[in-house]
């Protein structure tokens, strides 16, 4: 399915580290129940329920209950929702979710329907129930999401200190260099990078580093590869931090996509 990823897993023992997605998260559980993180709220998900997460935003996961949980998950990117938006209801520009948890039993049976039909190879149906369940979830918690502007000058040390690390991935300045190199302290930037993204600047590099690299193993770069031009030291180090944040090893991954 073009622009978008699925994952069906059971897990007992996972545990998500604080991260992030470029695409957005639609995860229906099936059974157990998950637990996770979001802003600043503890919130959980059941059979029945569908998990939101919205792009570029920070969340963790782990099971709410001893036996783990279940979940069929649909990581479709932004423009496709968009697109979706604009044909379903009156919204445009940048759209999201409103709530992190929904309780709608046949929301979720749609999602489980999406990767049956893809299972089967039945793309028609994939497709059609995709945009039948984007386009329910929109109508009952979609709304515009406008980012505010960046006006104080501790968030735009944040965005320009982001840009910077974006730019250096592989080889990184300190804390205390880049702050410098903004005309900042270590810990006005530590504080002000932390409110305008959820997490330290350390967090955001490892969590970035994860998102590139991912992108490369969909260009079929190698893990090893893929590892050092990110700035990982090595593909064991590559494989530790994206199990934590999508699920699977980068291997697992690529051959899951047929790129391996």
């Amino acid at each position: 399915m073009p622009g978008v990823d699925l994952l069906h897993a059971h897990y007992v023992r996972k545990s998500f580290s604080r991260h992030t997605h470029e695409s957005f998260v639609f995860a229906a559980i099936t059974e157990g129940v998950e637990a996770f993180h979001y802003g600043s709220d503890l919130v959980q998900a059941g059979p029945g329920q569908i998990a939101l997460v919205n792009p570029d935003t920070p969340h963790t996961g782990h099971a709410g209950v001893p036996e783990g949980w279940t979940y069929r998950t649909m990581y479709p990117d932004a423009e496709l929702i968009r697109s979706i938006a604009d044909d379903t209801i009156a919204l445009r520009g940048a759209v999201g979710f409103t709530a992190p948890v929904v309780d709608d039993p046949y929301a979720a049976r749609l999602v489980v329907g999406v990767h049956r039909a893809a299972e089967e190879g039945n793309a028609l149906a994939a497709d059609s129930l995709l945009r039948l369940v984007t386009a329910r979830m929109l109508r009952s918690h979609g709304g515009r999401i406008t980012p505010l502007a960046p006006l104080a000058a501790g968030a735009r040390d944040a965005a320009r200190a982001r840009a910077l690390l974006e730019e250096r991935m592989a080889e990184p300045p300190t804390l205390e260099r880049l702050a410098a190199e903004l005309g900042t302290s270590p810990f006005a930037l530590l504080r002000a990078f932390r409110a305008a993204y959820g997490m330290p600047p350390h967090t955001w590099l490892t969590d970035a580093r994860v998102r590139r690299a991912r992108r490369l193993l969909d260009a079929g770069t190698p893990p090893a590869e893929a590892a050092v031009a990110v700035g990982f030291t090595d593909q064991p180090h590559l494989n530790r931090h994206f199990t934590r944040s999508v699920g699977v090893p980068p291997g697992a991954y690529q051959r899951a996509r047929g790129l391996r």
